[in-house]
Formats: structure tokens, sequence, C-alpha cells
């Protein structure tokens, strides 16, 4: 179960990371 909190954290976190990055990318 702590495994899968981990996994969905990370994904969440490279979402995050992905958003910031291609919203600078665009302006």
């Amino acid at each position: 179960m702590s495994g899968y909190g981990q996994g969905f954290a990370l994904i969440v976190v490279l979402f995050i990371l992905l958003i910031i990055i291609g919203a600078s990318y665009i302006s």
C-alpha cells in the first residue's frame, strides 16, 4: 500500500513539473 502511495506521489510530482515546464515553454 505504501509502495502504491509513493508511486502515485511520484506521478503527481512529475505531472506538476511537466505542466510548469510546458507553461514556461509555451509562454
